[in-house]
């Protein structure tokens, strides 16, 4: 009787024990063993929109985490030339001395954004209105007051302080940077000769800030102070905006429509995705109702991403697929963050680019 009992006990406790083990194993796993990480750095011009693809695709595809850390396009350059991320970002395209550095890197455009003139004046009524010129005096310190007759000239209808312009720039090595003094050394012979065009600039004046967020949120915090932001940070920050005057002679205020008229107008011809970039620009673009502060900007891969050391076959086909979300499906994350969505062509440029990524040599299925 006593063996007969024990017996059952034995019996009960395998088949509770079995119930148990069903009912873990059938449980999703929160790390499953098929987890792919991968981590990017770089650009925070194109972030919004970044992290909102990553955050979709996470939702399809939960084995996947993408960690962006954008602490600017220099910093996202030196880490996939040392190696150290698997994927960056850039609103710069790479000079000749970087591609060097770090060959066979490839540029896919992911996105298209305007850099805008975000501005803090307070009592101010109606929209700023400034030209190239006059933003690039203001920049040069040779303006140096809000009611500056060249600036009363360009807003007669506006009552502007009498107050010390405060400018804001990057203080990192930045593609916001390299648009805006791009776009400055195209207007103003002056800044061209003294200052040039960079990532990083000897700025005459004003206050540093790291990254767009940290820019966006000085000018609020700053009375009477000027900085350059890309469009969604002034959006997010219910910051005003200058509308700038464009090749025509109209002033255009920054918007996704007069983004996308820049980019229409100025995208026609374009390398491929393993030649250099440095020549593309959307700047000042012809058509007269065109935003004169528009870029690209890229993703930037290697075509082996076998040089990378933590590379495995999972990760790298998981990175060509995340690109080739961003550049198809991704897309449509962008117009309500005020990103212009890429022409046809460029998308098709993208689809030969991302399709000569190798592992090993072998080609990656891109979906």
């Amino acid at each position: 009787m006593k063996t007969t009992y024990l017996i059952a006990i034995v019996a009960v406790a395998i088949l509770v024990g079995a119930v148990a083990a069903y009912v873990f194993l059938s449980q999703p796993s929160s790390n499953p063993a098929n987890s792919v990480f991968i981590n990017g750095a770089g650009a925070t011009f194109p972030q919004p929109f970044l992290n909102a693809t990553i955050q979709a695709y996470h939702s399809m595809k939960p084995n996947v985490d993408i960690n962006y850390q954008g602490g600017g396009s220099g910093a996202g350059i030196n880490a996939l030339t040392s190696k150290t991320v698997d994927f960056a970002a850039t609103d710069a395209p790479l000079s000749d001395s970087q591609r060097e550095a770090a060959p066979n890197i490839l540029h896919i455009p992911e996105t298209i954004g305007a850099v805008t003139l975000a501005y803090n004046l307070a009592g101010a009524t109606g929209t700023l209105q400034l030209s190239g010129d006059v933003v690039a005096r203001i920049f040069l310190g040779t303006i140096t007051r809000w009611n500056d007759p060249a600036i009363t000239a360009l807003n007669p209808t506006m009552t502007l302080p009498d107050q010390a312009i405060a400018t804001v720039h990057r203080s990192d090595s930045s593609g916001t940077t390299n648009v805006f003094t791009k776009y400055l050394s195209l207007v103003s012979s002056t800044w061209s000769n003294q200052i040039g065009s960079g990532t990083s600039v000897e700025w005459p004046s004003g206050l540093g800030a790291s990254g767009n967020s940290n820019v966006a949120s000085t000018v609020t915090q700053t009375e009477n102070s000027i900085g350059y932001v890309e469009l969604t940070y002034a959006l997010q920050n219910n910051m005003p905006v200058a509308s700038i005057q464009n090749s025509a002679g109209n002033f255009i205020a920054p918007s996704l429509t007069s983004t996308t008229t820049a980019v229409q107008s100025g995208a026609s011809t374009l390398p491929t995705g393993d030649q250099s970039w440095t020549g593309v620009s959307l700047l000042n673009a012809a058509d007269p109702q065109a935003y004169p502060i528009v870029a690209f900007t890229y993703l930037i891969e290697y075509k082996e991403l076998n040089v990378i050391p933590s590379m495995t076959l999972e990760k790298a086909t998981a990175i060509v697929q995340y690109m080739w979300y961003v550049v198809h499906d991704g897309q449509q994350l962008s117009t309500s963050l005020q990103y212009a969505t890429l022409p046809t062509n460029v998308v098709l440029i993208n689809e030969a680019t991302i399709q000569s990524i190798t592992f090993k040599g072998q080609t990656l299925p891109v979906t």
